[in-house]
């Protein structure tokens, strides 16, 4: 049993395993309280890789507003060669014109001295509140006081200076046996809320010691991140920020060839450690009791796409999963409201395998089942709409109490 694949939803490969040993062969981690948020709080962090010839791919963010990080590593980092990744949290540096870019570009500059690698080798990342001006001094002075803390098993206190309202961290160290050797792949990733990347404030760092070609780990990242990070929504809401980098140090000895069996073992690796770690930023979606499924199938693309994403960002759907209310009605709706005049749409709905509508209509069923299985804590909503040879799914929280809460306070 594994203790980090804890959803029925994502099932742990059989030649992966929990290690719980830190960071993979090759790199090192630090982190230190910057001021940044609150006092002592971990809010700088600083990963870097040893390996000269470093292999690595990234994805950004699609939102027509960049934050000032994402804009940097754009246009002034080496995407396929990155050695050390710098992260902030409490200030997403976004909407802050010339000056946060500059504080972007000190942050790279700051942490290609405390790594003791070429600029272009650095990535940037930051997190937290939209419109603020970011404190370059204390993010730079922070990095080289991160510097002396970078060690192995750095992952954990990494991992917590990118937090930032998420109720728990989001990492994972796992050992993967591929036909030529075991490597090992380790994760940080942050998010709870402004979660619904096209490509929310989401934030996620992958690191192996496997060697991998710049156009595998290029292709391997993309396939990965549409079947996991691009699956999912809290609040229906693009972040300014979504940065996501895998970096690989070679350092196993194991080489991944191209369209070789190690790559895709490896890749259903990757692909089980992504989706789950989808998922843990659902289920830590801000105020969130229960994490919910949609399943469309169908016979367009574009339409069972559109259905799904209706579906898992109604406020009304959502607020039923959270009262474990399980009113199907509201999926119809959500249904109808995307795919408009299509009408007499003939749609079948299913919640937890209970068929509550065919062909458009209501049908008998168990009303005590349906409550029973409304009530637990991951709901599968399934959707058929005419025709078939497509299906997708998103991955969703709920909408709760707490959720209004922690958002009509969070500068205040």
């Amino acid at each position: 049993m594994s203790a980090f694949f804890a959803s029925r939803w994502v099932q742990c490969p059989p030649h992966v395993e929990d290690d719980q040993a830190g960071l993979p062969d090759g790199f090192r981690a630090g982190a230190v309280a910057a001021g940044i948020k609150q006092s002592g709080v971990l809010d700088v962090g600083l990963l870097v890789c040893d390996a000269p010839d470093a292999v690595s791919a990234a994805r950004f963010t699609r939102s027509g507003v960049l934050a000032a990080p994402v804009i940097v590593c754009r246009e002034h980092a080496r995407l396929d060669g990155l050695r050390a990744v710098a992260a902030n949290a409490g200030n997403a540096n976004a909407a802050t014109g010339l000056p946060g870019l500059d504080a972007a570009l000190a942050m790279q500059e700051a942490a290609a001295a405390a790594a003791g690698v070429d600029s272009d080798r650095v990535a940037v990342a930051s997190t937290g509140v939209i419109g603020v001006p970011l404190d370059p001094e204390r993010v730079c002075t922070g990095l080289a006081r991160a510097a002396g803390q970078l060690r192995a098993a750095g992952d954990e206190a990494f991992t917590e200076a990118i937090l930032t309202t998420d109720a728990f961290p989001k990492r994972a160290s796992l050992s993967v046996t591929l036909p030529s050797g075991v490597v090992r792949l380790s994760a940080q990733a942050k998010g709870a809320g402004m979660i619904e990347p096209s490509f929310a404030t989401m934030l996620c760092f992958v690191q192996t010691d496997a060697a991998l070609e710049p156009q595998t780990a290029e292709l391997l990242l993309g396939v990965c991140v549409k079947r996991s990070f691009d699956r999912i929504s809290v609040d229906g809401q693009l972040s300014t920020n979504d940065t996501v980098i895998l970096q690989c140090s070679g350092a196993s000895g194991v080489r991944v060839a191209p369209e070789s069996e190690d790559e895709l073992r490896l890749g259903e690796a990757l692909d089980a450690l992504l989706r789950m770690l989808a998922v843990m930023i659902v289920r830590d979606g801000e105020g969130s009791k229960r994490v919910g499924r949609i399943v469309v199938r169908g016979g367009h693309d574009e339409g069972v796409e559109r259905a799904a994403r209706a579906v898992a960002n109604s406020p009304l759907v959502k607020t039923a999963l959270h009262g474990a209310d399980p009113n199907w009605g509201r999926i119809a709706q959500a249904v109808g409201a995307a795919l408009r005049g299509t009408a007499p749409l003939s749609v079948d709905i299913a919640i937890e395998g209970i068929a509550v509508c065919s062909d458009g209509a209501a049908v008998a069923h168990d009303v005590d089942a349906l409550n029973a299985a409304a009530a637990g804590v991951e709901i599968e909503y399934a959707v058929g709409l005419p025709g078939d040879g497509s299906e997708t799914e998103v991955f969703f929280s709920d909408l709760g109490h707490e959720y209004v809460s922690i958002n009509a306070e969070y500068t205040t």
